[in-house]
Formats: structure tokens, C-alpha cells, sequence
């Protein structure tokens, strides 16, 4: 079996999941014996070229970010074969936690205490010049502590890009990416803000994507309740943030992950403000 094979100058343990035509599995480095989480992709048709690509892209962007809050990449092995490059492995950093899309019992102020983690490191990432173009609960890891890791960056761009085809993920697209426009790290915020919208509601905001997928019947954005309509619970500053990340018009979005940052501050303070005042 393909868990029990080593591969190049890696000795695999387990398999630890799947991707888009890619596996993961926790491996160790032959040589230094560290533990590491191995991305593998193998050539096996013309569209493998394009994971090959991304899997490059990756590596490529995390080796140019230093961010606790993103996670490191090591090293990238490329195996060919009569001259082609058949398989691509990535060595990453093991990070031992699960998604926010299986984490789905955090409180309200967990909640805002994680998107503060993953904004800020989304606003560094923006600093290097690159943008994410994929953020989604399922991008998101959080471990037992409460640390977050931003993972997989195989569709990152440099910022003011015009992509040549869709990319993204269609709950949680910018109009933008649909229209294929320059995106820039206002396109972050929309897929910050409707990963947030699911994380408070468990519902998605409508994107130019119907949910069939039919890219031949975009429609404008249509209406949906805010998160505090949904949930009286939740504040309405943080149904207000998360409304206007999504707003359809770039130019209506915060301007920047260091005013999201600025704004989930005050929202944490205040919810953090109010259990102490309770507690007393």
C-alpha cells in the first residue's frame, strides 16, 4: 500500500488526508528524523500539471512569509521520470489540530478571537505583496491550545492579479474572482467575511456561484438575513463586520485586514468586557 512506501528521503507514518488530486501524510525527514506533514501529488493526466503548480505556488509563498499564523513550508522534491517531473512532494509543517469546519463548538468570543488570528496573519501575507484567494473553514486549522494555522496556498497571487480562469471556492467566492477582475487583499476580506458568516450562522452567504455551480447564470448578489437576524445572540457590531466584508462592490469592504484587525479588537474587548462584568 502507499502508506507503507518511502518516499524521497521521507519514510511515511500514516496517511493524514486528501486534497484536490493531492494526500497528505505525516512523514519523517530521512535525514534530520523531524516530523512533518507531506503533501504528495502525482502525475497521472494533463490536469495534474496545474496541482503541480499550485503545490509550487505554495511553496513558493510560504517560503517568503515568516507568520506564526501561517503555515510553514520546508521543502519541495520534484521526482522525474524520462525527463518529467512525475510526483512533487512538499515537506510542511505538522500542525496538530483540525479544521474550523470540524470545530464547530467554539463560543462567540472564540470565534472572534480566531478570525483576529487569521485576519492578522492574511494582513501579513498582503504586506509580502500575495493574497490568499482561498480562505474557508476548511483552510483554517485550529489546535487544542487555541492557535490557528492559514493552510494551503496553492491559488495565493501576487496582489492586482487577473486570473485567467475561475478559482475559488463557491460558498465563499468574490464576485471579482467570478468576474475574473484584478483582486487585491479586498478579496480576502470577502472570503474572510463569508467564512465568518458561516462560523456565526452555519449558513453561507449567497455568492456569484449558484450553489449547482452553473457559472452560466451569475446573478447579482442576492439579499440574506444578517448574522444577528439569524441569531439575536450575536451582537450587532459583529453582524456589521461581517456585512460589510461581503459587500459585493470591493470599494465597499474595509480597505484593509489591519482595519478588520482594528475592528474584531473592539468587538473582543466588548464581548470579553461583558463576561467579567457578569462574572463579578
Amino acid at each position: 500500500m502507499a502508506d507503507k512506501l518511502d518516499f524521497d528521503g521521507f519514510t511515511i507514518i500514516r496517511k493524514l488526508g486528501t486534497g484536490a488530486r493531492t494526500t497528505i501524510y505525516l512523514a519523517s525527514e530521512t535525514a534530520t528524523g523531524k516530523h512533518v506533514a507531506l503533501k504528495r501529488a502525482v502525475y497521472e493526466q494533463p490536469e495534474d500539471l496545474r496541482i503541480f503548480e499550485q503545490v509550487a505556488t505554495e511553496y513558493k509563498v510560504a517560503k517568503s512569509l515568516d507568520h506564526p499564523y501561517i503555515r510553514n513550508c520546508y521543502k519541495l522534491v520534484k521526482i522525474r521520470k524520462m525527463l518529467k517531473v512525475r510526483q512533487v512532494l512538499l515537506s510542511m509543517e505538522m500542525f496538530e489540530g483540525k479544521s474550523l469546519e470540524r470545530s464547530k463548538t467554539l463560543s462567540l468570543g472564540d470565534i472572534l478571537l480566531v478570525f483576529r488570528m487569521v485576519a492578522t496573519g492574511l494582513g501579513a501575507m498582503h504586506q509580502q505583496g500575495y493574497i490568499h484567494c482561498d480562505i474557508k473553514p476548511n483552510n483554517i486549522l485550529i489546535n487544542s491550545s487555541g492557535s490557528v494555522r492559514i493552510i494551503d496556498l496553492g491559488q495565493c497571487c501576487k496582489i492586482g492579479t487577473v486570473k485567467q480562469r475561475i478559482q475559488g471556492t463557491p460558498d465563499y467566492i468574490a464576485p471579482e474572482q467570478v468576474h475574473r477582475k484584478h483582486l487585491d487583499g479586498r478579496t480576502d476580506i470577502f472570503n474572510l467575511g463569508a467564512t465568518m458568516y458561516w462560523a456565526l450562522t452555519g449558513k453561507n452567504v449567497p455568492t456569484l456561484i449558484p450553489q449547482a455551480g452553473d457559472l452560466s447564470s451569475f446573478v447579482g448578489q442576492r439579499s440574506f438575513p444578517a448574522p444577528h437576524e439569524l441569531h439575536e445572540k450575536i451582537p450587532f457590531g459583529i453582524s456589521k463586520i461581517v456585512t460589510d466584508c461581503v459587500k459585493e462592490e470591493p470599494g465597499e469592504r474595509p480597505n484593509s485586514m489591519s482595519e478588520v484587525v482594528s475592528r474584531l479588537d473592539l468587538l473582543i474587548h466588548s464581548v470579553f468586557g461583558k463576561k467579567i462584568n457578569n462574572n463579578q
